[in-house]
């Protein structure tokens, strides 16, 4: 969490949490010494892989030292921008050897095994969202999260968490200013990946990984996450039902839906509407939350939040950079010098959110939290 956020709340707000937010004498943790560079292996040297790497790459606490990935292509890549890093094509070798740290950053499906290994091998974690893509894989995250090494740090990259702008939002909603949450709104519309081409036909549902349902989560999951992820984090708990639907308008490659339509329920009675879609729409593109309450109304965006306080002019905040940034620098100053969060349990929580929600699309009937839970 940033420093601007309240790390305590975020830990304490989430159901079966048991860590909390400590700060531990340097020496009680490994390379964190003013000047000293957390070594970080790299797991998974794709697109986001590598965008994420370049981001622990640029800080100069940070060094990738390793790279596994399990594709010469990818692997080349790797190693073409981190000359000197160590080459591994088992995860688990990796694991073995002593970077301090490890960026997992693979298919979706591959977290709770990754994870689980990771915490074993008493590394500090940063692992891409989502938590898992099935209720059984957030057992498993949520499980191993709450087994980890207290001096270690634990962050799944639900970046708005860390955002600064995001965390002033937050703020301002559970400071009580503006009301009780009385509504809230999300979105996501906008572009999907693109479809990958020219390699063997054996290598199909991992290269285009993401348009298996069985891989990835479906939208759901594997993007629309996010938002869950941030309702979750404002209000402070999960929902108890949801009723959705999904469908096909404009994209039918692999299994997975292009558009979907959900309503959530609290267990206050607050409702959650949400919609997302990835249709190539030139010009258009929304991702961003409303929080509707009594006083005010507040949108946060990853361009920036948007305040609206009664007989005022609405009061604009814009965030001109990737906030994956401050995820990044904030595991790495963490990890260095003994600022320690366990992050995993509230990512398995917000993962399940959605995989409710895609439940519910794909099997046409409400699903509630305890079914979820069950399944």
């Amino acid at each position: 969490m940033s420093d601007s956020c309240d790390r305590r709340s975020f830990l304490h707000n989430t159901a079966g949490a048991s860590a909390a937010f400590l700060i531990l004498k340097p020496e009680l943790v490994r390379a964190t010494q003013a000047n000293s560079a957390l070594s970080v292996g790299l797991i998974g040297c794709g697109n986001r892989g590598m965008y994420d790497s370049g981001i622990f790459a640029k800080n100069e606490f940070a060094k990738i030292a390793a790279i596994c990935d399990i594709y010469d292509d990818r692997i080349q890549a790797a190693r073409e921008r981190y000359s000197g890093a160590k080459v591994f094509r088992d995860y688990k070798e990796l694991l073995a050897s002593d970077v301090d740290a490890v960026l997992i950053a693979t298919p979706a499906y591959l977290h709770p095994e990754m994870f689980e290994a990771a915490v074993e091998a008493r590394k500090h974690i940063f692992m891409e969202k989502p938590a898992a893509v099935d209720p059984k894989g957030c057992r498993r995250v949520k499980a191993a999260a709450l087994k980890a090494d207290p001096t270690k740090r634990v962050t799944i990259d639900f970046q708005q968490r860390y955002g600064k702008d995001y965390c002033k939002a937050y703020h301002l909603v559970r400071s009580g200013e503006l009301g009780a949450i009385k509504m809230v709104r999300a979105s996501w519309f906008g572009g999907g990946p693109r479809i990958r081409s020219g390699h063997p036909a054996s290598e199909e549902r991992i290269r285009n990984w993401y348009f298996y349902r069985e891989l990835s989560g479906d939208i759901l999951v594997e993007q629309d996450c996010h938002n869950l992820d941030v309702v979750n984090w404002f209000t402070g708990k999960h929902p108890v039902k949801v009723t959705g639907y999904g469908g096909n308008a404009i994209r039918f490659y692999g299994d997975v839906f292009d558009n979907v339509a959900c309503t959530f329920e609290f267990d206050d009675g607050l409702i959650f509407s949400y919609a997302a879609n990835q249709f190539r729409s030139p010009g258009y593109r929304d991702v961003s939350e409303t929080f509707i309450c009594e006083h005010g109304v507040v949108t946060t965006s990853r361009k920036g939040i948007t305040i609206h306080r009664p007989g005022k002019e609405p009061e604009r905040i814009e965030t001109r950079y990737d906030i994956t940034q401050d995820s990044v620098n904030e595991f790495i100053e963490g990890a260095r010098t003994g600022k320690i969060e366990n992050a995993g349990v509230a990512a398995a929580e917000s993962t399940l959110t959605a995989v409710m929600a895609l439940w519910s699309c794909v099997r046409d009937r409400p699903y509630t939290w305890e079914e979820i839970l069950q399944a």
